[in-house]
């Protein structure tokens, strides 16, 4: 069937085909039109398309109208299927400007360095899941319009370094949006055998305005010394657990932005596998900053956090609002032990000296205002100096009162002659983790 024409990314019009009609025989019937394949099925849980499907794709590919293929989105492919697709996809595409591929399953085999004949020049949307293609640097070289790239659950057979990667972004002066997303901490950055300097120039990315990472820290910090990128607007990053992190390029990125100035809202949201720290701008939905550490054990969580970010949260002069959170609805979660040390509460609160208003959660009140209550008087105010009031969510259902810890601390902050408040959290939003889409 055929769809109405549309004008986007330099498509003006495109056919669409559904079905399992051979398409090669189709289009021999239309006159020499862009064609635009899209496999995505409507909704996630969906099954994906049957094998036919996808070898009337792949006969497509394979035929001598795969040139006029402009826009190729194959989404949840089989891995029954991912060969012959791959193979199909082994020549030139001049006209491609877009290009999504999301593999099922694992043990994928890795893309050929003659992937699209290693040349791609009117690409400006590419976009990888569970695709190994390590010579995917070179394809850069002959795509300077590309706008988005996104590689999402890079496997280790598909690893490439940060030299390679910003080499190769080099000529990429339109990107605007890049998304790199490792699988496993295996991929990493071989460790020098002695200390090196960072480069003495750096890559300019003139349009980019948003960076999302997952991988090791030591890869993040390699390819922030190596890039500069003066309009970006929002950085997602989820580090693997690690027993020590160093990151001096990510503050110094952090610090010459202006998150520091137009951030007045953050939070921090523990879940069974990660915990994730945000701040948010005063008119903005989405945050601005997103650190996320995956590991399992709170006390792991908060050590990961304050390690990442200690230094950085001293850039935020004006976050006047802290929510620490647990996701919705409530887990009975191991991590929630007792035995957790207050000291790390107290740890991660350190660097939020402009707060007002923290918001907490019942689970979380419990163990925060515990760590805030056994502060000593003449110390009482160290933590937290500016805190107005104390949010809990459970208070506004009207059947809970305050712990007995919320309480103690009020009382503290009164007799010191900076009173807290303590209020019932009506409007709590729902912290559950975003899905992840390529």
């Amino acid at each position: 069937m055929t769809g109405p024409p549309r004008e986007a990314d330099g498509i003006h019009w495109s056919m669409y085909v559904k079905g399992e009609r051979p398409m090669p025989l189709l289009l021999d019937l239309w006159p020499v039109l862009p064609v635009a394949i899209i496999s995505r099925t409507r909704y996630p849980f969906e099954k994906s398309y049957p094998d036919s499907c996808w070898g009337n794709i792949a006969a497509f590919l394979e035929s001598e109208h795969h040139h006029r293929i402009c826009v190729n989105d194959l989404y949840r492919v089989p891995t029954s299927q991912w060969e012959r697709l791959a193979a199909a996809m082994q020549s030139p595409f001049p006209d491609l400007t877009f290009l999504r591929i999301f593999v099922e399953g694992d043990s994928v085999t890795p893309l050929p360095d003659s992937f699209l004949g290693g040349s791609a020049p009117l690409l400006r949307h590419l976009a990888l899941g569970n695709c190994p293609f390590p010579a995917i640097p070179k394809l850069f070289l002959s795509t300077n319009h590309l706008v988005v790239l996104s590689l999402w659950n890079i496997p280790h057979s598909g690893y490439f370094s940060p030299q390679d990667l910003v080499t190769a972004l080099s000529v990429t002066s339109k990107l605007e949006i890049l998304r790199l997303r490792f699988q496993s901490p295996r991929s990493r950055p071989d460790p020098p055998s002695r200390p090196r300097p960072p480069p003495l120039t750096r890559t300019v990315l003139p349009a980019l305005t948003y960076l999302a990472f997952q991988g090791v820290h030591e890869y993040l910090e390699d390819l922030l010394a190596r890039v500069e990128a003066p309009l970006l607007n929002e950085l997602e990053i989820t580090f693997f657990m690690d027993l020590d992190f160093v990151v001096p390029q990510l503050h110094q990125l952090i610090s010459h932005t202006d998150w520091p100035q137009t951030c007045d809202k953050a939070f921090v949201c523990t879940f069974d596998r990660a915990i994730q720290f945000a701040t948010f701008r005063k008119t903005h939905q989405s945050p601005a900053f997103s650190l996320e550490v995956r590991c399992k054990q709170l006390d792991y969580q908060l050590a990961s956090l304050v390690q990442v970010c200690g230094s950085s949260l001293r850039l935020f002069p004006n976050l006047v609002q802290l929510d620490i959170v647990d996701p919705v609805p409530p887990n009975p979660l191991s991590y929630w032990k007792g035995d957790l040390e207050s000291a790390q509460w107290l740890e991660l609160l350190q660097p939020f000296t402009a707060v007002k208003d923290l918001r907490l959660t019942d689970v979380v009140a419990r163990h925060v205002c515990q760590a805030l209550e056994e502060l000593a008087e003449d110390r009482v105010t160290q933590v937290l100096p500016a805190l107005h009031g104390i949010f809990l969510s459970d208070l506004a259902t009207g059947e809970s009162v305050p712990p007995k810890s919320v309480e103690q601390f009020v009382v503290a902050r009164r007799l010191s002659g900076h009173p807290v408040a303590v209020y019932p959290w009506r409007d709590r939003g729902n912290y559950e983790k975003p899905s992840r889409d390529i």
